[in-house]
């Protein structure tokens, strides 16, 4: 399909009418240099699938191969979308911008992980993965000689209290049984040993499950760097950016999806929520659909330098995606 994108890409297998189906993989790789002895491993430093979605990528081309077998068989159109920037920022958005989904029944997306073995995947319903926002405050005080303090404004004692308060808004403004989560993960400010600088900068990332604590804790970060600045004499110039929403699982649909899995022969396991992000979540502000774990074997954590999967996972997981998209579309085709 044409589409006004960069990169990525859509592609329909069917009739071309409804149900429309949605299929959907990732494509980017990370900055991380590979340090595998694999024969297809990156052949670029500073550039790897750190994450799987080479797998990902061969699964859903799979996934065509398998479905372009047995067309007719579709009583409707899968759509299989490849899907540039999940990591960010989202390429989840800008497919959903391009109005692609907007008359789709349904979507179903993937994500290998190493927790599971081969032959397994992982079914988890609601919010299972954290809404992912980013923050930055500049603290700008007054320059001076270290040996002078009291002729300018210390911009690094504000940023240091600010980092000291903020840990007080899950713990003292969150329900302590809701998953919420604010890291400050970057601080600078200054360049010289005996200088008080202009400036103190810091960054970090809030993660939540709900829509309501995401706006609270958006608030209640942006009101606390105003007390402080107020506090220690200076100013607080604080920027926020937006992730993608929490990625809320439909039930329905993962009940839909563990039957299939189930008379696939695939052993079924219950995943944990997650406090990481997914933009995928962004396609469910459109269309409710289901987002499944597939079982890659053991081996080091995604984002890992020696992170790799087992390619005997490979055609069951193109095979399964298949299926699920055919039976999806014998599933809805009764409501047109």
């Amino acid at each position: 399909m044409k589409l006004p994108l960069e990169t990525g890409l859509v592609a329909e297998i069917g009739t071309g009418q409804p149900p429309f189906v949605g299929v959907r993989c990732d494509i980017d790789a990370l900055p991380v240099t590979e340090e595998t002895e694999l024969p297809y491993r990156s052949e670029h430093p500073g550039c790897m699938h750190a994450c799987g979605h080479d797998f990902h990528i061969a699964t859903i081309l799979g996934t065509a191969f398998l479905l372009q077998q047995r067309e007719q068989d579709i009583h409707g159109t899968i759509r299989l979308i490849f899907q540039p920037a999940e990591e960010g920022p989202s390429g989840a958005l800008k497919i959903v911008q391009t109005g692609i989904i907007d008359d789709m029944d349904t979507i179903f997306g993937l994500h290998c992980t190493p927790l599971l073995d081969v032959g397994t995947l992982g079914f988890a319903y609601g919010p299972v993965m954290a809404a992912v926002d980013a923050f930055a405050v500049t603290f700008h005080g007054k320059g001076t000689h270290a040996a002078h303090p009291e002729k300018g404004i210390d911009p690094i004692v504000a940023a240091a209290a600010f980092v000291g308060a903020v840990q007080t808004v899950v713990s003292r403004n969150m329900d302590p049984f809701a998953a919420n989560l604010i890291s400050v993960t970057h601080i600078a400010g200054g360049n010289n040993w005996n200088v008080i600088p202009e400036s103190a900068f810091l960054e970090g990332t809030t993660r939540t499950m709900t829509a309501g604590k995401r706006v609270r804790i958006k608030q209640r970060l942006t009101d606390m760097a105003q007390t402080v600045a107020q506090t220690y004499g200076v100013s607080a110039e604080v920027r926020w950016t937006p992730g993608p929403p929490a990625l809320d699982n439909d039930a329905d649909w993962g009940e839909f999806a563990k039957k299939v899995a189930a008379e696939q022969q695939f052993g079924l396991a219950a995943m944990a929520p997650s406090l990481g992000g997914e933009d995928f979540a962004f396609y469910y502000e459109k269309v409710k659909g289901f987002f499944v774990y597939v079982g890659t074997g053991h081996s080091y954590p995604n984002h890992n330098p020696k992170f790799q999967v087992d390619p005997a996972a490979l055609y069951p997981a193109a095979g399964y995606m298949s299926e699920l998209a055919v039976r999806a579309v014998d599933k809805l085709k009764d409501t047109y």
